[in-house]
C-alpha cells in the first residue's frame, strides 16, 4: 500500500501529461494487441492444421491498424465508448475476420470457418474489454490522486439519467445514487445507480460522506423547486438545480412558461363593458397622448387605433418606451399618421409648437411619475413633472384652443399621504382652475384605482415573486385597494373624453369607475398563489409552497385609499362610470402655489418642496407609527 501511495502521484502526473496524439497511439497499439490476442485465443479453441507463419500474424496486424484508423476507433475517448464505440469495435472485428479469411486463401494454414467466426467474436470482446479495463485503470489512477466529490441526484427521470451518465466519468464529481419521490422506482437500479426514497437521503449522506444534492427535475414548477431547495438546505445539504438538456439549447419548455394571469380574473366584480360610442368623439380628429410609452399611455394609444383618429401624436420623455410603442402602433395601423415626439411636458416652447403645428384637438395627459417609493425619494423631479408639467401643458392647451383635455389621475391624490399623491392632487387643482375659466377647452379628470397589470402594480410583482418561489411580500395584512384592469382604465379615459359637460357648468368633472368595494391585497395574493397551482405556507399549513410575508407600510403609504374628496356623485351615460364635482382652489392662491413650487424646484430645496407640496392639499389620515417602515412626515396644513 505504501508503494502504491508513492507511485500513484507519479503515475497520475504521467497520465495527465499524455498528449492527445500519445493517447491515440496507445489506443491504436491496444487495438492491434487485442486482434493478436483474439487470434491466439481462437487457435487455442480451434487449432489450425499447420503452424501459423509470422507473416500471417503481421498481415492481421496491418489489417487491424488500417481498420482502426479508417473507422476512427483509436480516436474515441474512453469515457465516450458507448453505442457508437461498440458498433465501431464490431466493424473492426468483422474486417479483421474477413482479412483472416483472405490470408487463409492466399497462404492456407488450415484455419477452419468456425475458427474465423470465433476470431471475429474474440476480437470484438477483446477490444471492448480492453477499453473498459483501461478506463478503470485510468480513472483509478487519477481519482486516487484527485478524489471526486460524491453527490446524490434528486430525480430519476430523463434529465437525472442524462446527468448521471454525464457525471459517471467526471473528473471531480461522483454520482452515488438517485433519490426520487416516485415509490415505484425505489429499489431499482437506473443508469447504474440505485434509486432511493427521500427518507434514505441522510443514510446515503452518512455512508458516502456527502453533503451535495443536485435537483434534476426541470419540469417541477419553480416554486416547488424553491421549496424543495429550502428544505434540503435547512437539512444541511448544498443544493444545486439543473435545467433539462433540451432547455439548455432552447428546445424545451421553461418552467412556468405557461403560467399566465389574466388581470380580469382577480376582480371581485364584473369587468367594465365598452362605454358609450367613442368612435365619433375621436374619429378624424388629431389626438395627442402624453406618456405614450407608459402602461396607461400605451393602452390608450392601442384603443385609439379603433377610433380612426386623423393623426396620433405620441409624446414621451423615454426614448426606449417611445420607440417601442411607435413600432407597435405602426405595425397595427401602417395607414395611420403617427408622430412620435421625444420631449417633456415641462418644455413650454416644445408644447406650444407641437400643439399649434399639428392643430391638436384632444389631449390625454398620462405622463407622470407614479411609483410611490421612487417619488418619495425624488420629490423635486415629481413636482416638476407631475404638478408643474401638468399646469404648463394645460395652459398651452387652453392658449391654442384644444377642444378636450383629459388628465389621468389616481386615487392616491385623495387626501394624499405621499409626495406622488400630493403632486397629482396639485395637478388636479391646476386642471380644475383652468376648467373654471371660460374658454374653448373642456377639461376633465379621470381618477384611477390600482391598475392591474400596469408597470409597478402588484400583479407583475406578485407573479415575479411566485415564479421565484416566494415569499410574496405585503405591506400590511389589512391593506386594501381599489382595482381595475388596464383595459378598463383605457375605456374609462376614452369615455371621459367623449362625455359632454352639463349645460352651464364651469369646471373640470372628475370621472371614476364604480369598482365596487376595495379589496384586501392579501386576498389577491392568496388568489394568485392558488391560481398558479401552489398553496400558501403559513402557521395553518407549514408544508405550503409560497410564504406571504408582511414587511410593513412604506413611508407615505396609506392603509386604505379613497376615491372622493367630497360625497356627491352624479350619473353618466354609462351606469358604471360616475361623475363627481369637487371644489378647487382660488386662482390667485394657485398662482402663488405654483410660483413657489417653481422656485423651490429651481433652488433644489427638497425639504421646502416637500413641505410646500402638502400645504395646499387636503390632509391625509395619519398612519400609526407601528404600521409604517421608516418615518412618515406630517406637515401642518
Amino acid at each position: 500500500m505504501i508503494a502504491i501511495n508513492h507511485v500513484t502521484p507519479n503515475c497520475a502526473a504521467l497520465v495527465e501529461g499524455l498528449t492527445r496524439d500519445a493517447k491515440r497511439r496507445i489506443l491504436l497499439g491496444l487495438d492491434v494487441v487485442c486482434v493478436i490476442l483474439g487470434f491466439v485465443l481462437t487457435l487455442y479453441l480451434e487449432p489450425a492444421d499447420r503452424p501459423i507463419s509470422p507473416l500471417a500474424i503481421f498481415g492481421l496486424a496491418i489489417i487491424a491498424t488500417c481498420a482502426s484508423i479508417a473507422l476512427g476507433l483509436h480516436r474515441m475517448k474512453l469515457n465516450d465508448f458507448d453505442g457508437h464505440g461498440l458498433w465501431r469495435a464490431a466493424a473492426v472485428a468483422l474486417i479483421v475476420a474477413v482479412g483472416l479469411r483472405a490470408v487463409e486463401r492466399l497462404a492456407p494454414h488450415g484455419v477452419t470457418p468456425l475458427a474465423i467466426v470465433l476470431f471475429g467474436f474474440a476480437t470484438f470482446f477483446a477490444l471492448v474489454f480492453a477499453r473498459l479495463l483501461l478506463l478503470r485503470l485510468y480513472e483509478g489512477i487519477l481519482h486516487r490522486h484527485h478524489p471526486r466529490t460524491p453527490v446524490v441526484i434528486y430525480g430519476a427521470g430523463d434529465t437525472g439519467l442524462q446527468l448521471g451518465a454525464a457525471l459517471r466519468h467526471h473528473d471531480s464529481v461522483r454520482p452515488v445514487a438517485f433519490v426520487d419521490d416516485n415509490p415505484l422506482l425505489h429499489g431499482m437500479t437506473v443508469g447504474g445507480l440505485s434509486v432511493h426514497g427521500r427518507s434514505a437521503l441522510h443514510r446515503l449522506a452518512r455512508e458516502n460522506d456527502l453533503d451535495h444534492v443536485i435537483i434534476a427535475m426541470p419540469d417541477l414548477a419553480t416554486a416547488r423547486q424553491a421549496h424543495l431547495t429550502k428544505e434540503l438546505s435547512d437539512e444541511g445539504f448544498k443544493v444545486q438545480t439543473v435545467p433539462s438538456f433540451a432547455q439548455l439549447i432552447g428546445q424545451g419548455p421553461t418552467v412556468d412558461a405557461s403560467t399566465s394571469f389574466a388581470p380580469s380574473q382577480f376582480l371581485s366584480r364584473a369587468a367594465l363593458s365598452p362605454p358609450v360610442d367613442t368612435l365619433s368623439a375621436y374619429s378624424r380628429r388629431v389626438v395627442m397622448v402624453t406618456g405614450a410609452g407608459g402602461s396607461i399611455g400605451a393602452e390608450l394609444c392601442r384603443q385609439l387605433l379603433f377610433c380612426n383618429p386623423a393623426k396620433l401624436i405620441l409624446l414621451d420623455i423615454s426614448e426606449a418606451a417611445l420607440y417601442a410603442i411607435d413600432k407597435d402602433l405602426r405595425a397595427d395601423r401602417p395607414d395611420l399618421p403617427i408622430v412620435p415626439v421625444l420631449g417633456s411636458v415641462t418644455d413650454a416652447r416644445l408644447l406650444r409648437d407641437l400643439l399649434s403645428h399639428h392643430r391638436v384637438e384632444v389631449i390625454f395627459h398620462a405622463a407622470a411619475y407614479k411609483h410611490v417609493p421612487l417619488v418619495e425619494a425624488n420629490p423635486l423631479a415629481a413636482i416638476a413633472n407631475n404638478a408643474l408639467g401638468t399646469r404648463i401643458l394645460a395652459q398651452e392647451a387652453a392658449a391654442v384652443g384644444v377642444a378636450r383635455f383629459v388628465l389621468i389621475s389616481t386615487d392616491k391624490a385623495v387626501r394624499p399621504g405621499n409626495v406622488m399623491g400630493a403632486t397629482k392632487r396639485l395637478a388636479e387643482l391646476a386642471v380644475q382652475d383652468l376648467g373654471s375659466s371660460p374658454g374653448a377647452t373642456r377639461f376633465a379628470i379621470v381618477r384611477f384605482g390600482n391598475v392591474l397589470g400596469s408597470s409597478g402594480s402588484v400583479l407583475p410583482l406578485f407573479r415575479e415573486q411566485i415564479g421565484r418561489g416566494g415569499p410574496v411580500t405585503l405591506t400590511h395584512p389589512e391593506a386594501t385597494r381599489y382595482f381595475m384592469t388596464i383595459t378598463e382604465a383605457g375605456r374609462l379615459v376614452l369615455a371621459a373624453g367623449a362625455f359632454e359637460p352639463e349645460e352651464g357648468w364651469l369646471g373640470a368633472d372628475v370621472f371614476m369607475l364604480d369598482m365596487g368595494m376595495p379589496r384586501r391585497i392579501r386576498d389577491l395574493a392568496v388568489q394568485m398563489i392558488q391560481s398558479a397551482g401552489y398553496t400558501v405556507r403559513d402557521e395553518v399549513n407549514p408544508k405550503g409552497e409560497i410564504e406571504i410575508r408582511t414587511i410593513g407600510l412604506r413611508p407615505g403609504e396609506k392603509l386604505h385609499e379613497e376615491l372622493l374628496i367630497g360625497h356627491d356623485l352624479l350619473p353618466t351615460p354609462h351606469p358604471k362610470i360616475l361623475r363627481a364635482r369637487e371644489a378647487g382652489q382660488l386662482s390667485a392662491n394657485l398662482e402663488e402655489v405654483f410660483r413657489r413650487l417653481h422656485d423651490v424646484v429651481d433652488a433644489g430645496d427638497t425639504l421646502a418642496a416637500r413641505q410646500l407640496v402638502f400645504r395646499w392639499v387636503e390632509p391625509a389620515r395619519v398612519i400609526p407609527p407601528d404600521l409604517a417602515i421608516g418615518h412618515v412626515a406630517t406637515v401642518q396644513v
